[in-house]
C-alpha cells in the first residue's frame, strides 16, 4: 500500500500554501499575498505521530470563471481531490463564509470523502468566535488555525489521521520482484508493459468510468515471479487536463513506494525534459533500484554514435542516477525488450545485497590507506568501524571520531570504493556517519 494522500483545497488566497509548508516542514510552495500564485499541484510528505502521508497543495478553486489559467487551476485541484484519501478545506476567518466557499463545500460533500474544515488566520484567541459562521458549510466542526504561526495544526492532524485507510500492510514476498514503470505521459509506459508481458494486458482508453489507479499484474518468467505496476492506467472521457505533465507525479510516487525496481521511461524521439528529471528524482530519493529505459528507439534517426551521444546526455542530465544502467528499446517493434527482465534481476539482487562486516572493514581500511581521510584545523577524520545496517537500498554506517570531519567528497570516494569492490549496479547506496561512542 502507498502512503495516504491529503489534499489541501480552497479558494484563492486563504493560506493553503502556508499550511502546506507547515505540514511538510519545508518552504516548498511559493507564499505570496496575491490570489492565484500557486497554479499547479505541489507534492510533499508530512508526518504526525509516526504516521506518514503525502500532501498535495493546489491552486485556488474559482467557480464560474472562464479565464484559461483559472480553469486549469480548478482542473488541477479537482484531480488532487480525486487522488486524496482526506481533504483539507481551507477558509479565511477574515473574509467569512463566501459564495465560493459554499459552492466548494457542496462539491466536496458530493465526493463522499472525509473532509476536515480549517478556518485559517485565527492569529489570537480573541478571534476564535469567528469560526461559528463556518458551521453553515455543513462540513462538521471547523478547526481554528493560524498557518503563519503554526497554531492549531496539531488538532487538525489528529483529525486527519483518524480518516486514513485502515488495515495492516500487506505482507511482502521477498521472492517476488515488484517493478514500477514510471514516466511522463506519452513515453510509452503501457506499450512497454504490454511488450514485457507479451500480451495486450493494459489498454489505454478514453471510455468513461475506467480506472485511474495503477494496475498490478503478476507474472512469471524463467522461474522468477514479478509484479508489474503500470502507472499509465486509463483516462476518463472529458478530463483532457489529465494529459498534462503534472498528472503523472502522484501516481508515480505511489507506484515507487510499492516497488523494488523502477523503470524510468524516456521518449527517445522527444529527448529529455525537466519533468523526466523530476519523476526520476522521486525513485532516487525513495532509495529504489533504477533502470533508465529509452523507449521508441526505432523511431530515432541514427548513426553509429547516436546511442553514445544519448547516453552521454542522460549521464549529464541525470547526474544523481550515475549508478543506473541504460537500455534502448522499442515497445512497438520489441527491439531489445528481452534485455529488460535480466537487467531487473541484476539490479534487484544488488538492491538487496549484504556485505559481511569483516570484508567491509578490510575494504574501508585499504581505502583510507590509499587516500587518507580529510583533516580540519589539525584534526583528522578517523573511521573506526563500518557495518551494513540495511538493504533496499544498501545502507552503511561509518563510526568515526567526529562526523563533522566527513566531507561529502570523501564520502563519495568511500561509496565509489564500495561500488568498485561489489556489483551494486542499479541501486543507490546510503552512507551515514555516526560518532563512535
Amino acid at each position: 500500500m502507498g502512503l495516504p494522500v491529503v489534499a489541501i483545497v480552497g479558494r484563492p488566497n486563504v493560506g493553503k500554501s502556508t499550511i502546506f509548508n507547515r505540514l511538510v516542514g519545508e518552504r516548498i510552495a511559493i507564499v505570496e499575498d496575491k490570489p492565484g500564485v500557486t497554479r499547479d499541484r505541489l507534492y510533499g510528505k508530512g508526518e504526525w505521530l509516526n504516521r506518514y502521508f503525502h500532501v498535495i497543495d493546489t491552486g485556488g478553486i474559482e467557480f464560474g470563471e472562464t479565464d484559461a489559467i483559472l480553469t486549469q487551476m480548478r482542473h488541477q485541484a479537482e484531480l488532487a481531490i480525486d487522488e486524496a484519501d482526506v481533504i483539507l478545506m481551507v477558509t479565511d476567518s477574515r473574509a467569512g463564509v463566501t459564495d465560493a466557499d459554499q459552492e466548494l463545500a457542496r462539491m466536496l460533500n458530493r465526493t463522499g470523502k472525509p473532509i476536515v474544515l480549517i478556518v485559517n488566520k485565527i492569529d489570537n484567541p480573541d478571534m476564535r468566535a469567528d469560526i461559528y459562521d463556518f458551521y453553515t458549510l455543513g462540513l462538521g466542526d471547523p478547526f481554528p488555525v493560524s498557518g503563519s504561526h503554526g497554531l492549531g495544526l496539531g488538532d487538525v492532524l489528529e483529525e486527519v489521521v483518524k480518516h486514513f485507510p485502515g488495515g495492516e500492510e500487506e505482507e511482502r514476498d521477498d521472492d517476488v520482484i515488484r517493478i514500477a514503470i514510471i514516466g511522463r505521459p506519452n513515453v510509452g509506459k503501457s506499450s512497454l508493459t504490454n511488450a514485457i508481458l507479451g500480451e495486450e494486458r493494459v489498454i489505454v482508453s478514453d471510455v468513461a468510468g475506467t480506472t485511474r489507479d495503477a494496475i498490478d499484474t503478476p507474472f512469471e518468467r524463467d522461474g522468477q515471479h514479478y509484479i508489474l505496476i503500470d502507472t499509465a492506467g486509463m483516462r476518463k472521457r472529458g478530463k483532457v487536463y489529465e494529459t498534462t505533465e503534472k498528472y503523472s507525479v502522484m501516481r508515480a510516487m505511489k507506484a515507487i513506494e510499492e516497488s523494488d525496481v523502477v523503470l524510468v521511461v524516456l521518449n527517445g524521439e522527444e529527448g529529455i525534459i525537466e519533468q523526466d528529471k523530476k519523476i526520476a528524482g522521486y525513485a532516487h530519493e525513495a532509495g529504489r533500484a533504477v533502470i533508465i529505459v529509452v523507449n521508441k528507439w526505432d523511431a530515432v534517426e541514427k548513426d553509429d554514435k547516436t546511442m553514445l551521444r544519448f547516453t552521454e546526455l542522460i549521464r549529464e542530465e541525470f547526474k544523481y542516477l550515475d549508478y543506473a544502467p541504460i537500455l534502448f528499446v522499442s515497445a512497438k517493434t520489441k527491439q531489445r525488450i528481452h534485455t529488460i527482465l535480466p537487467k531487473v534481476n541484476q539490479v534487484a539482487e544488488a538492491h538487496s545485497m549484504r556485505v559481511s562486516t569483516s570484508v567491509l572493514n578490510d575494504l574501508i581500511t585499504d581505502a583510507t590507506i590509499m587516500t587518507p581521510p580529510p583533516s580540519d584545523r589539525g584534526k583528522r577524520l578517523k573511521i573506526n568501524y563500518a557495518t551494513q545496517a540495511a538493504v533496499k537500498p544498501p545502507t552503511f554506517i561509518l563510526f568515526v571520531n567526529d562526523p563533522e570531519l566527513m566531507h561529502f567528497s570523501y564520502e563519495r570516494y568511500i561509496e565509489n570504493k564500495i561500488r568498485e569492490a561489489f556489483v551494486f549496479e542499479g541501486t543507490p547506496i546510503r552512507i551515514w556517519t555516526r560518532k563512535k561512542t
